[in-house]
């Protein structure tokens, strides 16, 4: 077999990371653009001594779990690459996903996974949206092989998937709302009318580097943030003037400066063109405040639903101590603060930290209590916190992808908790974690997967451990 060679493949299964698998003489095929149950002429551009990668060119036999796509963009943008996919199939997927995980690397023989809790609206769910300003602009297979000069242009959308030197203009989105794409969509022209400078990677110059839009789901408020290389109050001026005429659903615009070479969407400084500077979205009967740079849920309809089966799961009683590890802006803390006697909310983002705190004086919160600093020193080294606060009787940890540090997880084990509650966006470390937490006489009860991002590969995960 070699790079370039066409083969006809019947597709099993997905790999869990957007791609589907097919195997045939002891081999393994990853393949793109390719459906559970499809059969496919597929070309191959990789090939290993075990498994190759291939790109599906042809539907020769579509699978029934195909549907579709909504988007224009589907197969370019790579934002939502499980599209071509029925809703119903995609949680069928995760589900099997996060069972498989936590049988082949977390050594769970029958491990109790429940179906998965999918989204109502698999569509508009996001509350945040990150676009790209970028001098490159990635040209569509239409204007690609056409005969016309492609004029230059400010592009402002998506990063190609492994083409991040590109960006694609989309004029439509089904991600966060339609009120969204608009704006997007009218930022770009203003730009391009304006001819304003685009920051580049190579140069280190130009003004323009991100948009990030936020929308409050229950509230209705929306901020637009430029992400710009350096201040320029008189265009940021005209800017918000021609965007809050246009959009009256705008409530506040900020300006986030940052000179750093690396494309990250936020600055050091700040500057507030109109409005508070900040948008508030509501989790049940709870008020958060969510400015420029602070981090929330992404789908604020899902996150209810996940804070809910956390609550659920922990079995709360008036007496609980609760200790919430890797706590962020202090949403779950908050969320469970009613049910229990304290809540102490541990993280290592300074800035975070303080939106938690903020966060618990809207709601009058009097019972939650942050603490800055790493995890893994606050508690085996820095402990003299733990003179102040009784010891757990229940732990929620929701870690980064990258799951918890084993030392985290062997003081959680010395703390004696009667139950602990693991939230994972990672099926893989939750299931490397739960091992070690069974090996030290915890038993895996119940773990009740979320859909929080339709339409892609990423799931959430609840984990319940109780003492034995």
């Amino acid at each position: 077999m070699q790079k370039g060679e066409e083969k006809i493949l019947k597709i099993e299964s997905l790999s869990g990371d957007g791609k589907t698998i097919s195997r045939e003489d002891g081999m393994v095929y990853f393949v793109e653009n390719a459906v559970p149950g499809d059969t496919v002429n597929a070309r191959i551009w990789k090939v290993k001594k075990k498994y190759a990668e291939a790109r599906a060119i042809e539907i020769l036999a579509p699978s029934p779990m195909r549907v579709e796509p909504r988007c224009k963009y589907f197969g370019i943008c790579g934002g939502c690459r499980w599209q071509n996919l029925s809703y119903e199939k995609q949680l069928h997927f995760k589900h099997q996903h996060i069972s498989d995980a936590f049988k082949h690397i977390g050594g769970f023989s029958a491990p109790n996974v429940v179906q998965v809790i999918g989204c109502e609206s698999p569509y508009f769910y996001r509350n945040k949206m990150e676009f790209t300003f970028s001098n490159f602009r990635w040209l569509t297979e239409h204007e690609y092989t056409s005969s016309e000069d492609q004029p230059p242009e400010v592009a402002l959308g998506l990063h190609v998937p492994q083409r991040y030197e590109k960006v694609l203009n989309i004029d439509e989105c089904y991600l966060q709302s339609e009120v969204s794409t608009a704006i997007l969509n009218s930022v770009r022209e203003i730009f391009r009318v304006w001819d304003s400078s685009v920051y580049s990677t190579k140069t280190h110059e130009g003004y323009l580097r991100h948009l990030v839009i936020r929308d409050g789901k229950q509230t209705g408020e929306m901020m637009v943030n430029l992400v710009t290389t350096y201040d320029w109050p008189e265009s940021m001026q005209k800017l918000t003037g021609l965007l809050c005429k246009q959009f009256p659903e705008i409530t506040t615009v900020v300006n986030n400066i940052t000179d750093r070479k690396s494309l990250v969407a936020f600055g050091e400084m700040e500057r507030i063109y109109y409005g508070p500077g900040y948008i508030t979205e509501n989790i049940g009967d709870l008020t958060f405040r969510i400015s420029a740079n602070s981090f929330f849920q992404t789908n604020t309809y899902q996150a209810e639903k996940l804070y809910a089966v956390v609550k659920e799961l922990a079995e709360l009683k008036s007496t609980d101590v609760v200790y919430d590890l890797y706590s962020g802006t202090g949403t779950i803390a908050i969320y469970l603060s009613d049910a229990v006697e304290r809540v102490i909310g541990i993280d290592v983002v300074e800035s975070a930290i303080a939106d938690a705190e903020r966060n618990a004086d809207i709601n009058k919160i009097t019972n939650c209590y942050f603490l800055q600093g790493d995890l893994k020193d606050r508690l085996t080294k820095d402990r003299s916190w733990l003179e102040e606060h009784p010891q757990p009787t229940v732990v929620v940890a929701d870690p980064p992808r990258s799951g918890m540090h084993e030392k985290v997880i062997k003081q959680i084990i010395k703390f004696s908790p009667d139950r602990i509650v693991y939230v994972s966006c990672n099926p893989a470390t939750q299931a490397r974690d739960a091992k070690l937490l069974a090996a030290e006489g915890y038993r895996l009860d119940v773990v009740q997967p979320v859909d929080m991002f339709p339409h892609t590969d990423h799931v959430e995960a609840v984990a319940l451990f109780r003492k034995l």
